[in-house]
């Protein structure tokens, strides 16, 4: 072999090393990812700490689309999950709770596990209402509870109880503003995720469907609910 075919033959081989680089890093970047997900299932749920105690939801009592008051010792000795939501929301809120019927569909049955629906907008939801809202997603379960109740109470537990922000704000779209998150709190009242890569709680769980990842969170909180439900 000549000299040139050797040397058409190594730059050959360099433009094809050039070329595939971007693309073995992408499936290593890739590969890390689902590895991630996959340690972090395997691994107890954190407690999320706030000023170095774990953050516990504190005590409230609202009515349900039954109009039976319920409060968080109903919740005891159960695994649930919480949101902030409202009826009339255009955007999140039916996304959000399309994906808790998902949920309500895998644990809804059991008596050790609960779901809280917080309406921001209690002035408008009533029961009648939030009960005629769970009849329309074909909800009828006895552990979900839509709550409503004193505005002020409820913006308190939201922001300060839960950190989850929710706010009146006539110029967004239906009035209010809110975090898509879901919470997951423990058959103690803790709040409790899985961590990131970091070892850092994630804390919440997004509650509508994300583009370009691996697994949905609401996946993740799936997997993380039966975890809890064992300890």
């Amino acid at each position: 072999m000549s000299k040139l075919k050797y040397v058409g033959l190594f730059l050959v081989i360099i433009i094809f090393g050039i070329l595939s680089i971007p693309e073995i890093l992408n499936r290593i970047n890739n590969q890390k990812i689902v590895d991630s997900n996959r340690t972090q299932s395997a691994v107890p749920l954190q407690y999320v700490i706030l000023n170095g105690e774990p953050k516990r939801v504190p005590d409230f009592t609202f009515f349900n689309q039954d109009s039976l008051l319920i409060s968080n010792e109903d919740f005891s000795k159960k695994v649930y999950v919480a949101e902030f939501f409202f009826t009339l929301c255009p955007s999140i809120c039916p996304i959000m709770n399309k994906n808790m019927k998902r949920i309500e569909d895998r644990f809804g049955s059991r008596i050790d596990f609960g779901i809280a629906s917080f309406s921001i907008d209690p002035d408008y939801d009533t029961p009648s209402v939030l009960k005629a809202y769970a009849e329309s997603y074909n909800i009828f379960s006895q552990n979900w509870h839509f709550l409503t109740g004193e505005k002020d109470l409820i913006y308190d537990l939201a922001n300060q109880g839960f950190n989850i922000f929710a706010s009146v704000n006539p110029r967004v779209a239906g009035g209010f503003e809110h975090q898509g998150y879901f919470a997951l709190i423990d058959k103690n009242g803790y709040i409790r995720s899985r961590s990131d890569q970091f070892g850092n709680p994630i804390v919440y769980y997004m509650g509508l469907d994300e583009e370009n990842v691996e697994i949905q969170e609401v996946d993740m909180l799936i997997e993380d609910i039966d975890k809890l439900l064992k300890e």
